[in-house]
């Protein structure tokens, strides 16, 4: 009641020099103020006037001398602080506070004060209390729970900021700040759907609110809803391409989801608007490697390397380019700059091998593996390429054996246990190799490559049918693009008779990758349970003319055409 009654005789102070009495200066000569609160209202009112002009010096002497002549009072000290407090005198602010609030406890602005101070300081506990306190004395004030919030999100209180924010949007059903950190609170939760709904509901209300676009297409991201979270970073980069932060996240996220020919656009534009800097060119020439444009990716990694020579990852990514090319004396001078110390050095050293057994010097191949092995004998990938070419040269007996022979060495690493089930599988060891998986996924539960091989395993063996499904569609949700993996889980389907379950994944896995000869036939295979014999025909002669060699796909078809078709 006295703040409002201070404000009012503030405002009949104003009114009076507007409408041409003396000015207060002038009153001040010529009359004697014996009550010492109105001339401190009056100092007050001229100190938020200077506040508004910016003169903080001024105004804080004004205030001073008001407080000198009202000395009790709470909103005075308030003032003080919050002055204080713009211009960075924050122990003298929170001393203002605490006279404040000790001269009147249920004076709601100090708590406020301190609240904002406390949060700015990181001290989130002390901020909870006095803003705790502020949303107490006055629930039908905004400002208060915000901050609030704030706080008890930076201290994981996380069911306190969902009621506190909740009852903010109960006062203010628009509050844009209350939708968009309930998204945030929820996301930080991982409750990610009803994240999304507060940034949609955000976005309703101020369209414009970029920052929320970017959390709403990270919440698509999280629940794995990838397409939709490529549209919303493309939504938000036709209202502004020069968002640098959302153009290098659509790139990242495309580049994941192998979608290349549209990731390489967008890394184009980055690099012609000059974001990203290396980082946009090696991207782009990764890319490049993806769709087999190798003149392309030479170019750029040639130009990366001319500006840093000592950037061996990309020494590696050129060496390659050139291999994929054929140019395989070039590839293996690229490889050999990289020095043994580098972290490229034991995947350069396995090109070199193989580009030595392509060109039949396979004793020097093996040589020189173990030679690195020699001088780096904690790097996996060497042991690896070793296991691999002995594979390649059809000594898979051998190759096996000295992955066993130093399976000590890595007994918790997945790649290489991985690899172990593979030749075990190679060399007709299915049952030890579907156990050899299992060991992976007890390392890793989520290695796609355990979780098809393991599906897979069991659709061609036909068994464990519903168990395999499970496997596979794991895999899918941590590789959604991946055709092999797609193929796998129709091809369960298929054994389960659940055809067009099968048909419309082996769909799309052909979509992905039409030059495999297995997922052409699979998906002949769904469409012949299916009764559609013309397209299965289609799918069995593709399958063929992508692998000529498959006698068996051969005789397959003329026995198709003679039970289905030339009746």
């Amino acid at each position: 009641m006295r703040l409002r009654l201070m404000i009012v005789m503030s405002l009949l102070v104003l009114t009076s020099c507007a409408a041409g009495t003396p000015h207060p200066d002038e009153m001040q000569e010529t009359h004697t103020m014996s009550d010492g609160r109105s001339r401190s209202l009056y100092l007050y009112s001229r100190a938020r006037l200077a506040t508004h002009d910016g003169d903080y010096p001024a105004a804080l002497a004004l205030l001073r001398e008001a407080i000198e002549r009202d000395p009790d009072s709470a909103m005075l000290h308030s003032e003080v602080a919050e002055i204080k407090l713009k211009i960075g005198q924050v122990p003298e602010a929170l001393e203002y506070i605490a006279k404040a609030i000790k001269l009147d406890a249920e004076f709601r602005p100090p708590y406020v004060l301190g609240g904002i101070l406390m949060s700015s300081a990181g001290k989130d506990w002390e901020a909870a209390d006095y803003l705790r306190k502020a949303v107490k004395l006055d629930p039908s004030k905004e400002d208060a729970y915000l901050h609030l919030a704030l706080s008890l999100m930076r201290l994981f209180e996380y069911e306190e900021t969902v009621a506190t924010l909740k009852a903010l949007i109960k006062i203010n059903p628009e509050s844009i700040l209350g939708h968009y950190y309930l998204g945030r609170a929820y996301g930080q939760m991982r409750l990610y759907r009803e994240a999304l709904g507060f940034f949609k509901k955000t976005l309703e209300l101020r369209p414009e609110f970029e920052q929320a676009g970017i959390d709403m297409a990270a919440t698509h991201e999280a629940l794995g809803d990838y397409p939709q979270a490529i549209e919303s970073y493309r939504a938000l980069l036709d209202k502004d391409e020069n968002r640098g932060t959302v153009l290098q996240r659509l790139i990242q996220l495309l580049i994941q989801q192998r979608r290349f020919p549209e990731a390489l656009v967008y890394l184009q534009n980055a690099a012609k608007s000059g974001l990203g800097g290396q980082e946009t060119l090696r991207k782009t020439g990764l890319v490049h490697l993806e769709l087999e444009q190798y003149d392309e990716a030479i170019t750029v990694f040639s130009t990366l390397l001319d500006k840093d020579p000592s950037a061996h990852h990309v020494r590696l990514y050129l060496g390659i380019a050139y291999e994929e090319k054929g140019e395989l004396e070039k590839a293996h001078a690229e490889f050999s700059k990289i020095p043994h110390e580098a972290a490229p050095y034991p995947e350069a050293i396995g090109h070199i091998a193989f580009i030595l057994k392509e060109q039949g010097k396979t004793e020097q191949a093996i040589q020189i593996l173990k030679e690195a092995l020699a001088t780096n004998s904690g790097q996996v990938e060497l042991y690896l390429n070793l296991a691999s070419l002995y594979e390649s040269l059809d000594k898979t007996e051998t190759g096996l054996a000295f992955l066993n022979e130093n399976d000590h060495l890595f007994a918790k690493e997945p790649r290489y246990q991985f690899r172990i089930g593979v030749l075990l599988d190679k060399l007709g060891k299915r049952a030890e190799s579907i156990e050899q998986m299992k060991k992976v996924l007890a390392i890793n539960p989520k290695d796609p490559q355990a979780l098809n091989f393991l599906g897979y395993s069991y659709a061609e063996m036909g068994i464990n049918l519903e168990e395999a499904l499970g496997y596979l569609k794991l895999a899918v949700e941590l590789r959604p693009n991946d055709a092999f993996i797609l193929d796998s889980l129709g091809w369960v389907n298929f054994k389960l008779k659940r055809y067009d379950e099968a048909v419309r994944i082996l769909e799309d896995a052909f979509s992905l990758v039409d030059d495999d000869s297995t997922i052409a036939e699979h998906l002949g295979d769904a469409y012949a349970a299916r009764r559609e014999f013309k397209k299965a025909l289609k799918q069995y002669r593709k399958a063929l003319e992508i692998d000529p060699e498959r006698k068996e796909l051969a005789e397959k078809i003329k026995k198709f055409k003679g039970e289905h078709l030339d009746k």
